[in-house]
Parts: C-alpha cells; structure tokens; sequence
C-alpha cells in the first residue's frame, strides 16, 4: 500500500531497507540513467518524497543502494562550490574522504558483478560527469568533464575497487599531490584551437 503521508514515516522501519532494495534492483536492471526516482518508489510501495527523506536523492539512492559510495553526494555537492582552482583538490577529497574512511566488501566484489559495474559506470559518465560539466562551464566543459571522470574513475578503480599495490598504498595527502596534476590538468585545459 502507498504512503500517502509526506515527513517522517511511522511504524514502518524496514522502510528505508524496502527502497534500497528496490533501487539496488532497478539500477542493475535499468542502469543509473534509466531508473527514476518515481521507479524506485513505486517498486518499493512507498512515496517518493521517503526516497528524498532517506537518501537525499537520487545520487544518494544510488551510491547507499549498491554500498558504491564512488563520491558522497554531500561531499560531491561541496566540491561543486567554491573556486575552479580548487575543484580538483575537493573532488579528490570527496573520493578519498568517503573511500579511505572504510571500503565495503561489497564495493570490491562489484566488478565481479556486470550490472553493478554497468550502473557505476552509467553514474560516472552522466551524474558526475555532467554535474561537474555544468561547473566549469564553456564550450569545453565536456570535454573536460569526460576526462576529469576519467582520471577520478581511473582513480576508484586502481584504489579501491582493484586496487594497484603501489596506488592502494598512497596516503590520502599522496594521492592528492600524485593525481591532483593530472586532475588540474585536465579540468583547466586551454581551449584546442580549430
């Protein structure tokens, strides 16, 4: 039965576990672009503002339904304020700080599972590569967005999901100094001349 009721919910604490599920299977299923809010809600039997409630959005939804915190939608939000020079540090702080904090066995064993990988990468290349896009701006940003979450997706593969000795070894400080040129470099390229 639907919850008609908006604000916190009553009596029903396996709530937030229900939409997870359902999200969890509806993005393996759909992908990251192809499952909506909406979708979720409906599949769990609960109304959409609960999704909002429990995990903020769909960003949210996304990264606690399948345990692949790749960015904290909270800490992703921060890194998109503030000046250009420093995005490329707050986006590496925004991997690491989540990531190093404590990596789920679940987000190791995602590339063993295809619909999993399928729905990081579908949120890599349209959640955070247009969000960060819509930041920089220009008739380049998506070039430079495309290329930014190639580096941070390069980034959370060789780290945490299938981890390089030498990558998984760097401190938090150390991974900022050793991908934070390549991160600038990218996100600041100069415009290619025709």
């Amino acid at each position: 039965m639907l919850n008609k009721t908006r604000g916190r919910p009553r009596g029903n604490p396996d709530t937030r576990a229900r939409i997870a599920a359902a999200a969890r299977d509806l993005f393996r299923e759909h992908g990251y672009p192809g499952t909506t809010v909406r979708a979720v809600a409906a599949a769990a039997g609960v109304d959409p503002a609960l999704i909002s409630y429990h995990f903020g959005s769909k960003q949210g939804l996304f990264s606690q339904s399948l345990n692949l915190l790749c960015v904290d939608p909270s800490a992703l939000d921060q890194a998109l304020r503030g000046d250009q020079a420093g995005l490329a540090d707050r986006l590496l702080d925004s991997v690491t700080g989540l990531w190093d904090a404590g990596v789920p066995a679940e987000n190791r064993m995602a590339v063993q599972d295809d619909e999993t990988m399928r729905a990081l990468r579908d949120y890599l290349d349209g959640e955070l590569r247009l969000r960060i896009a819509e930041f920089l701006g220009g008739p380049d940003a998506t070039e430079r967005a495309t290329a930014a979450v190639g580096v941070l997706g390069g980034l959370i593969f060789t780290r945490y999901l299938n981890p390089i000795r030498s990558i998984d070894a760097l401190s938090p400080a150390d991974v900022r100094r050793v991908f934070g040129p390549a991160l600038r470099a990218v996100l600041h390229a100069r415009p290619r001349r025709p």
